[in-house]
């Protein structure tokens, strides 16, 4: 399973650091061979400047919400037991053997009904949970490759360029 959340994840990160790629143009009239060598003291100034390289695979900075889903079929059959003995024994009490195995019934119905709703409802927890995380992650790996993008191009104006 994580390695399926680390795949979103690179996928992710990777799509959003193309969207994220300045425009270098030499105002100066450098060679290519001369912004090739500023681009590459500008990526290591910047990376040294925020701690940030946009070089390596994104990293999570807090570990994922614990992946624990319910099966829905086990709660109905957890419920539907529970209900069984709870509604098998209020019947008996109201209605002797026979009304305890009608209660029975009625207890195993609605006992696994609750049961199927109560793990369908803690699977959407997680999954919200889930999705909260992962735009958590995406947010603060947004922040940080704007800070590195507004020092790289610091540094290339800075040598002569326009950056956009």
């Amino acid at each position: 399973m994580k390695l399926i959340m680390v795949l979103i994840a690179a996928v992710f990160f990777s799509e959003t650091a193309l969207a994220q790629e300045l425009v270098i143009y030499p105002a100066k009239n450098q060679s290519k061979e001369q912004m090739e060598k500023d681009k590459y003291a500008c990526y290591s100034w910047a990376k040294g400047e925020t701690g940030f390289d946009p070089m390596a695979t994104p990293q999570a900075t807090t570990p994922p919400p614990a992946q624990e889903k319910k099966s829905v079929a086990g709660g109905v059959v957890k419920g539907g037991v529970g209900g069984a003995a709870l509604g098998a024994g209020i019947g008996a009490i109201a209605g002797g053997s026979r009304g305890a195995g009608k209660g029975a019934g009625i207890g195993a119905l609605t006992g696994g009904t609750l049961g199927g709703l109560r793990s369908s409802s803690q699977n959407k927890q997680a999954e919200q949970a889930q999705r909260q995380w992962e735009q958590e992650q995406a947010a603060q790996y947004q922040q940080k490759r704007n800070n590195y993008n507004r020092a790289f191009g610091a540094c290339m104006e800075g040598r002569g360029y326009t950056v956009k």
